[in-house]
This record gives structure tokens, sequence and C-alpha cells, in this order.
């Protein structure tokens, strides 16, 4: 399922065409830059398999048509292969979005046979202790282990990397694995900065010339390879002057069902804490997507403040990313700072800055999700 980013611009004619299913918030691996929460006795009230099912259900009929099921690690749901066959019953498109973490041959049989379509399988390096680093545990072989199974038993698969300055020399690596293990896709997805990657920035942030070597590497692989595999290279934000339409505009086609029910047109709009994101034990989802207050909440471009009320350019981005200006600004009405038009545009240019005069050498050690550091992320960087 494409990502944001991706450069895939899609006009969704007001539906929500990309449904993802957060089935859990729990996950092995203490991913540095998750934006997941890690307080999971708040979350533990999981939908059942049957209220899965109805989300399914709803979904298609108000026009969903890509499906993600996705976590944390959603192979930690036991229920996973069943609500993967309702969904292809009701004619999803369907993706796995995963660490690998859980999965077996075994389990890929019986996921394809429950009609599962294409894999997007996460790698954070090309070595174990690089790997290691990044996640907090041991699993590099058995990723590539699980890569490798997937192509045996026919599946597309996207190879999603999680770009940062700790793996950023990889990127002809990981071009030379994807093309060995015969993968369709990798996506070079530099971070986004938000929840625990906003906090480890000043370590996770890539230099101007990192990213400028970095796309030059893929840019002799797209003309020596095509597209076998093909490549996407997102870059971060902060190296933008206009930030990208955050899921093509807030409400606009995607639509996200967090592990307890909640709807959110985002993974990250929980962050806005003034909004009550309607939950799908006490509303249907035709009302959720067309007339709760949060999903209209910065719909269209009516909620504006200059300078996004009076540029030329609004319906390009909407302003950007929501959460990025309540994180960075205070006020999620703000524009998007990524902006060189928005009056706090100052806040990007200091972190690159920063990582400018810092180099490409770390110089602390990584804040990793987990368990006791619910507060962490909360602490928005110290650079």
């Amino acid at each position: 399922m494409p990502k944001t980013g991706s450069g895939l611009s899609l006009d969704g004619l007001g539906l929500p065409l990309w449904l993802v299913l957060e089935l859990t918030y729990k996950c092995p691996l203490k991913c540095p830059w998750c934006n997941n929460p890690v307080d999971f006795d708040r979350y533990r009230n999981e939908l059942t398999t049957e209220e899965w099912k109805a989300v399914l259900r709803e979904g298609r009929r108000l026009g969903s048509l890509q499906l993600g099921f996705s976590g944390g690690e959603p192979a930690l749901r036991k229920d996973l292969e069943e609500l993967v066959g309702e969904a292809d019953r009701l004619g999803y498109y369907t993706n796995l979005i995963t660490s690998g973490v859980g999965i077996d041959a075994e389990r890929i049989r019986d996921l394809k046979k429950a009609g599962l379509k294409q894999v997007q399988l996460s790698l954070q390096a090309c070595d174990s202790e690089l790997n290691e680093t990044m996640v907090g545990i041991d699993v590099f072989d058995q990723k590539i282990a699980v890569a490798r199974e997937l192509k045996a038993q026919g599946f597309p698969m996207v190879l999603n990397v999680p770009v940062s300055r700790y793996n950023i020399g990889q990127t002809q690596a990981f071009i030379d694995l994807a093309a060995d293990l015969g993968v369709e896709y990798i996506e070079f997805a530099n971070l986004q900065y938000y929840n625990w990657a906003l906090l480890n920035r000043s370590e996770l942030l890539p230099t101007r010339e990192q990213l400028e070597e970095s796309e030059e590497v893929v840019k002799r692989a797209r003309e020596r390879l095509g597209n076998k595999p093909k490549i996407y290279f997102v870059i971060p934000d902060y190296y933008s002057e206009r930030p990208k339409a955050c899921m093509n505009g807030w409400g606009s086609i995607h639509l996200t069902i967090a592990p307890d029910g909640s709807a959110l047109p985002c993974q990250e709009a929980r962050l806005i804490k003034e909004l009550d994101f309607p939950n799908v034990r006490d509303h249907g989802l035709d009302w959720i997507w067309k007339e709760s207050p949060a999903f209209r909440k910065f719909r269209g471009d009516d909620w504006m403040k200059d300078p996004c009320r009076s540029c030329d350019e609004k319906e390009k981005d909407f302003g950007g990313c929501r959460c990025q200006a309540l994180m960075l600004t205070g006020d999620a009405a703000n524009t998007d700072p990524v902006c060189t038009k928005s009056p706090h545009r100052h806040l990007i240019d200091e972190a690159v800055a920063a990582a400018q005069k810092r180099g490409p050498r770390s110089e602390r050690p990584l804040y990793m999700r987990q368990r006791g550091q619910e507060n962490l992320a909360a602490a928005a960087g110290d650079d």
C-alpha cells in the first residue's frame, strides 16, 4: 500500500480509499522512531475479531479499496489469517505491514491461502549488528529468512527502509539486497519526525550531504536496474521548501482504525489532544467519515490561517501536516513549519543547521521505544 510521501497523488472523490487497521500496538521491536504508544494498558481493550470484521464490512460500503493490516506488529494477533480471509472475501486489496517477527513459512502459506495480496516488510540495516542497534533485538537473520520465504511463495513485496543517519550509508547495500531477494519495490522512507523520532531527532536526522549522496546512489541504480526493483526515495520534510499534502489532505482518502477502535485521519492524529476522535464501538464508519467533528476539523481550507488562507498553493499541500504543526509550533492550525512561507520555518532551519554542524557521527545513545519510558516521547528533542 502506498505510503504518504511515495509520490502518489490520488483524488479519492471524498471516499476513504485507504483503510488501515492497526490491529495492536504491541511489538517486539524497540525502534527509536516508532509512532505508537508503549502504555499498552490504555489500549488493551483491542477490538475483537467480530468487531474488526464489522469495520471491514462498513469500510467496503463506504468505498475503501486498499487495506493495510498494521500495528505494532499485526502478526501478534492470532486472528490475522481470519481477518485477511474476510477482507479478501469483501474485495479489498490486502497488504500486510510487518517487521517479519512472528511469521514463518507455515504462516506465510496460511496468509496466502487466506487471500493476502502483498507484504510490506521493514528492514532497518543490511547487517545484524546495526540492525540490532536500531531495533533493540537481534532479528536480522529472521527478517531475511522471511523475505526469502515470501518471495518463494510468490508474494509481491515492498522492502521498506526507514532511513536515518545511522543507515543512510548503506543505500547501495540495500539496493543490492533488494535485487538479490527479488522484491518488486524498495522504499527508502526517510524518517518523519514525530513522537519517538522527534525525541531522537538530533541523532537520526541525516546531513544534507548524506542525503545528496544517497539520492545519487538511487539515481544510478535506477539507470542500471530500471524498475527491477522499483525504487522510491522519500526525503525528510526538513529538507523541502514545501510540506507534503499529508495523507492527500486531512480526512480526504485515508482512514485509520486504532487497536481500541478509535478512528483517525492519520496514524499520528492522537497527538492533537483538543480533538475527540470517535470510536467504531459508538458510531458507524459512515457517520465518522462524513459527519464527525474530528474528521471535519481540518478538511478543506476553511480552517486555515494566513499565510495558508491566502496562499495560491494551498490546494497542493492543504497547509501540510497538522501534527507536525502542533508539535513544533503548539497549534495544529498553524502552517506546517516545513513551508518556507511559514513564520515558524526557523524551527526547521535550526534543526537542519544542528545536523550539519554535528556531521554524520552520532553523539549520544538513542532513546529506545519501550515500557517505562512513556513520557519521553513528549519531551520534544533537545537540539
